[in-house]
């Protein structure tokens, strides 16, 4: 199993950012996939999930009505479009999935770091006021 996540970059307060993860070695268009970040000094947080379907996403309240997470299954790929950037939208990108195929989970779970199986390498995205 492989998450490439690339994307990340250096941009103004204000701005926006797309991400996207490449994945490969799993049924990708029936596994639950996510976003985390880890911001320099603090602990690592959930930002955004889609279930398997992709008919359900999940944002941490912190970004809601900013990022937008979506996946392309012809692509094999999950992307995070981030909008209205702050400062502390700093952070390594991580992107996640759930080995588990076409399951479904409370809200909650989706949120948890302990659901997911396969981390891929973070990438950095630095946003500057």
């Amino acid at each position: 199993v492989q998450l490439q996540a690339f994307g990340g970059g250096q941009v103004q307060a204000g701005d926006s950012l797309t991400l996207a993860c490449a994945a490969s070695g799993f049924t990708f268009s029936e596994n639950v996939m996510g976003w985390f970040r880890r911001a320099p000094g603090k602990e690592r947080e959930f930002v955004s999930a889609i279930s398997w379907s992709g008919g359900s996403t999940f944002y941490a309240d912190s970004v809601k009505g900013r990022f937008t997470t979506y996946k392309d299954n012809a692509k094999n790929t999950l992307y995070l479009q981030m909008s209205s950037l702050k400062p502390e939208d700093t952070a390594d990108y991580y992107c996640v999935a759930d080995k588990r195929r076409r399951t479904t989970y409370t809200g909650p779970q989706y949120k948890s770091s302990g659901l997911y199986n396969y981390w891929g390498q973070g990438t950095q995205v630095t946003v500057s006021s």
